[in-house]
């Protein structure tokens, strides 16, 4: 009895250890740094600035439930032959607070390629009005870039999902 008290007790102990939360995998699914494009073979580039709005969460029934779901940011180049460059995208929540800058470096993104973000279902930071700006580069003869959300949330056989696209805002 004096050894089965001391067990129960550690075993108690442990079932409440807080464990540390875990790491978003949306924060960096890209090693970004494999993608840093060389402006200097470039001459002359169009800049600009495009917003796209996601959902980390919407709303059902009322204001005080909501559907959290999985964003995945598609950053697409829908020229044939040139390349564009996307200088930064920035993560920001319902408040306009920035919440990570994914990169703040040139990155390139191949003629047809399509260059994707996914955050995660669990990641509600951004809440029900989060939104992306990416800023972006162009031969003056290429198309901008195309930016595309696929919002998607399952539950049982129920399921939701619905896409945004992204427009030039500068």
């Amino acid at each position: 009895m004096r050894l089965i008290i001391p067990f129960i007790l550690i075993v108690l102990l442990s079932a409440c250890e807080e464990k540390a939360p875990k790491e978003v995998s949306s924060v960096d699914p890209v090693n970004w740094n494999n993608r840093k494009a060389d402006f200097s073979k470039v001459d002359s580039l169009v800049m600009g600035t495009s917003y796209l709005s996601v959902y980390s969460e919407i709303y059902s029934e009322t204001e005080h439930r909501t559907h959290h779901l999985t964003s995945t940011i598609s950053m697409r180049n829908t020229n044939l032959k040139d390349t564009i460059y996307i200088n930064k995208a920035e993560y920001f929540n319902t408040q306009g607070t920035s919440i990570r800058t994914y990169f703040d470096i040139p990155i390139y993104i191949k003629p047809m390629e399509t260059v994707e973000i996914v955050i995660d279902e669990k990641d509600r930071s951004g809440g029900t009005g989060a939104n992306f700006l990416f800023q972006w580069a162009t031969k003056p003869t290429s198309h901008e870039p195309y930016f595309e959300g696929v919002m998607i949330s399952t539950s049982g056989q129920q399921g939701l999902s619905f896409t945004t696209q992204g427009r030039r805002v500068e």
